[in-house]
């Protein structure tokens, strides 16, 4: 595969990865009398069963294999699938206490900590124009903290777990769907335990109406379909790039949160929401410029003679 072909695959993946982000909250509403634990739970299981059938029958079995005989990797991947656990249980959570604005809120800070992340750990420039959004996204955040009183944890917690996610799983050369079937398989046997000597009777299938079993089959997809996108966009674009296409989940989770759950959009939160926007519009204004920049100069590039 080409770099440009490579490029655009990427630009796809990251797209919808982050749509069905957006809408998930219309999911986890649907299973509100499920408690949150119970719904990770289930979120394993079946994802598990899932990509199991998917590492079979697409024939990943070697690359599983081939992942697992390193140390490293497995390390890694261990630790990236607590962080992903912890990161879908605060979501759920979130979502189903009527938190959906701060989750949004984290999911809009979330490709700045990309962008810091990157110049961090991978080397990635930070241009002058990213580290103003930064800083005015900092900006929002510190105001609700100190003019307001309080701490954005449950925005600040899904932000840092999933930037850290992300940038552990750039760090392995193991592809998306072996990478998130050994994640899971690291996360299955506690979620099996829970569910035979913890679990309640909603998580007895054969008490359950079969609306409310289709609901939590469904787990498996709803887990493993966007991650599989997100994992792919990550191993094919640049990760602080990748930060560019998170304003689309957030934006949809926000209109669900005030127009469809009613949410409370009180002054805090519209402040903070409002520094972080425009470090938002900071950010995509300097990607589209720079993006501009690079193709001119390859087609220049392509026009000289050898």
């Amino acid at each position: 595969m080409s770099q440009q072909s490579s490029v655009r695959s990427g630009v796809i993946f990251a797209l919808c990865a982050y749509t069905m982000w957006g809408i998930a909250p219309i999911y986890f509403k649907a299973l509100a009398d499920v408690p949150p634990i119970e719904i990770l739970m289930h979120r394993v299981v079946w994802a598990f069963v899932l990509l199991s059938f998917l590492i079979v029958g697409l024939r990943h079995i070697g690359k599983v294999k081939a992942a697992i005989k390193s140390t490293r990797v497995l390390i890694t991947l261990m630790v990236a699938s607590t962080l992903l656990a912890c990161n879908w249980f605060l979501y759920i959570w979130a979502v189903n206490n009527d938190f959906i604005l701060e989750a949004s809120l984290g999911y809009y800070i979330n490709p700045l900590i990309n962008v810091f992340l990157g110049r961090l750990f991978l080397g990635e420039t930070l241009r002058m124009t990213q580290k103003v959004a930064v800083g005015v996204a900092v900006t929002g955040v510190l105001i609700m903290i100190f003019n307001f009183g309080y701490v954005p944890w449950i925005a600040l917690t899904l932000a840092m777990s999933f930037s850290i996610y992300g940038l552990l799983r750039k760090q392995v050369s193991v592809d998306s769907l072996p990478g998130l079937f050994i994640e899971t398989l690291f996360l299955f046997p506690a979620a099996i335990i829970y569910w035979l000597f913890f679990a309640t009777q909603v998580s007895d299938l054969s008490n359950n109406t079969s609306s409310l079993n289709v609901l939590l089959l469904l787990a498996g997809v709803v887990s493993t379909a966007p991650l599989l996108c997100f994992t792919a966009a990550a191993r094919r674009i640049r990760y602080s790039t990748l930060g560019f296409f998170q304003y689309i989940g957030p934006s949809l989770m926000f209109v669900l949160a005030v127009t469809l759950y009613n949410e409370q959009l009180s002054t805090a939160r519209l402040v903070t929401f409002c520094f972080v926007w425009v470090a938002l519009a900071l950010f995509t204004f300097d990607t589209f410029k720079h993006y501009r920049r690079e193709m001119k100069e390859k087609k220049l590039a392509a026009l000289r003679p050898e």
